[in-house]
């Protein structure tokens, strides 16, 4: 009987060895390897600071009698802009910050002279000199007031934004070429050391239109047959914003 037992006994070992080694091979092969989630952070409170660079076609408003644009006169700006929330949402908010902007006017309007001392001359048509210009870079520090439908999760978003910019002269450069030569003066005194004025720039993502009106004139004491030249700028364009 026991030699009957024995390899019974035996035969009942390897199969519960069998079978757990199936079980376990199974239960291995089952197994999936866990995945790192990454934690995504959001940044619920987000400014919009950002570089900004205008493009812009200037004109001049207020010009005396029988003065008028020649040609076509370009404007280029560019400069930062810190952003300054004021609700939960930051969809509002006011900015400021610094920026260059340098302006060409074509115009006929001649100036001669010295810095300390120029003549000014309403040079009638165009066929009477070549070339007649001023030039202007400027240290501008804009106060804007901000809205916009941005979120923490796009950038995208419509924005309107507008205030006052306030600009110091830093540079000027007048060039006047006839039949009678060529005049040069840079640095005028009769020109504004602080202009000022109000802008506005609406659109969409980075593109957006721009428009500036200057509330005081470009010249300070510049006069023609006694009367004193009140031009100012308005301009309008194109300004890009880059966060």
């Amino acid at each position: 009987m026991d030699l009957l037992l024995n390899p019974f006994k035996e035969k009942l070992f390897f199969s519960v060895l069998l079978l757990l080694s199936f079980f376990s091979v199974f239960a291995q092969g089952g197994a999936q390897p866990k995945k790192e989630v990454k934690e995504v952070k959001i940044d619920s409170l987000y400014r919009e600071d950002q570089f900004y660079f205008g493009f812009t076609y200037n004109t001049l408003k207020q010009m005396p009698e029988d003065a008028s644009q020649q040609k076509f006169s370009i404007g280029i700006s560019g400069g930062f802009l810190r952003d300054m929330p004021v609700n939960k949402d930051r969809t509002v908010a006011f900015a400021s910050g610094l920026g260059l902007s340098y302006n060409n006017y074509n115009q006929n309007i001649g100036i001669s002279g010295t810095a300390q001392d120029a003549i000014y001359t309403v040079l009638g048509s165009q066929s009477n000199f070549d070339k007649n210009k001023f030039t202007q870079l400027l240290v501008d520090v804009p106060l804007e007031f901000r809205w916009r439908t941005s979120t923490y999760e796009s950038y995208k978003f419509w924005r309107i934004y507008g205030g006052m910019k306030f600009s110091y002269l830093v540079y000027s450069k007048s060039v006047l070429e006839n039949n009678e030569g060529r005049v040069v003066i840079t640095n005028n005194a009769d020109f504004n050391k602080l202009l000022y004025g109000l802008y506005l720039s609406a659109g969409f993502n980075t593109l957006n239109v721009y428009a500036y009106y200057g509330l005081n004139p470009v010249f300070k004491s510049a006069e023609i047959d006694g009367k004193k030249i009140d031009m100012n700028a308005v301009t309008i364009g194109v300004i890009f914003y880059i966060l």
